[in-house]
């Protein structure tokens, strides 16, 4: 019996500051496409600059989705990602078109790629209250004890700073008894992955000259717009990074060099976890963003 035919899915990957926008802006213009965002932080309305979210002219007239869906006070799950990724790639399939999804975030690209089955567990606005106020290595040694299985797995995954992360742990676990085991679902697309790496020392040289073009583009004023309206301090260092460390220097807790070098050296050790993460999956084809010809190649099989 012949293989059923799944329709095509492009995912761009890749550590930060490689240029995954540009290439999937360039694609998705070649190949009737419309680009689909897979960042953990580019969904909140308002964190633009400090994100590098992708300008209305930069977009070139190529549709993007999930940029700005949720206001930044509120967390927002991966299994909320996925949801609305898999309704947008299914619409994007219908209107004829060639969905690219495109992002550093690895979690949310497995969770579609990957057809991840997330347990219904509503959340728990109490517990999550009096977690919060606790730090993230005592929020570590209570899933340890709840579920050491699940607080094993996040540590293999140098999660275990993530307070987000660590509390819907502790939420599952709490009303299930411990965390299930992730399932997977074959999703009914086949998806061809272009990840996008530099050199180590090329990679230090765009981090740091996109940190410095973005503070000059108003990345601070940014920051104190957001608390302006509301964003609490608390709520920005959770959003990590840029937003973190402008956060405590905003709080006079840092002096704007500090932050700067923080922020070079933590963006830098965020970009080896990606890669950690990502070399895992030996589907993979890598190639320095300057490869364009040689991508263009490999895409050739749509």
């Amino acid at each position: 019996m012949p293989e059923k035919f799944k329709p095509k899915v492009v995912v761009i990957l890749g550590q930060t500051a490689t240029g995954k926008s540009d290439l999937a802006v360039k694609i998705a213009r070649k190949f009737n496409g419309e680009v689909v965002s897979a960042d953990s932080r580019q969904v909140y309305t308002g964190l633009d600059i400090g994100t590098g979210k992708i300008t209305k002219a930069e977009m070139k007239n190529t549709p993007h989705h999930l940029l700005d869906v949720v206001n930044p006070k509120k967390k927002f799950t991966v299994a909320e990602y996925k949801k609305l990724a898999d309704k947008k790639i299914h619409e994007i399939i219908a209107r004829g078109k060639l969905p690219i999804l495109c992002g550093g975030t690895g979690f949310y690209i497995d969770a579609v790629v990957k057809g991840v089955v997330f347990p219904e567990v509503p959340p728990n606005i109490k517990l999550r209250k009096t977690l919060e106020k606790k730090e993230a290595l005592e929020l570590f040694k209570i899933l340890k004890k709840l579920d050491p299985a699940r607080a094993k797995d996040i540590f293999k995954k140098n999660e275990q700073h993530n307070k987000v992360r660590i509390i819907r742990a502790i939420e599952i676990a709490k009303a299930l008894g411990k965390v299930p085991k992730i399932t997977e679902a074959t999703p009914p697309y086949e998806f061809i992955k272009i990840g996008l790496q530099l050199p180590e020392k090329k990679l230090k040289e765009k981090i740091k000259n996109r940190l410095g073009k973005r503070i000059k583009s108003g990345m601070l004023l940014e920051a104190k717009k957001l608390h302006t309206q509301g964003l609490s301090w608390k709520r920005m260092e959770e959003l990590g990074l840029e937003y973190k460390f402008m956060a405590l220097h905003l709080q006079n807790k840092l002096s704007k060099q500090e932050m700067l070098e923080k922020l070079n050296s933590e963006i830098y050790k965020y970009a080896k976890r990606q890669m950690t993460w990502f070399k895992r999956d030996s589907e993979i084809k890598w190639f320095p963003p300057t490869e364009y010809k040689k991508i263009l190649v490999t895409l050739k099989m749509i």
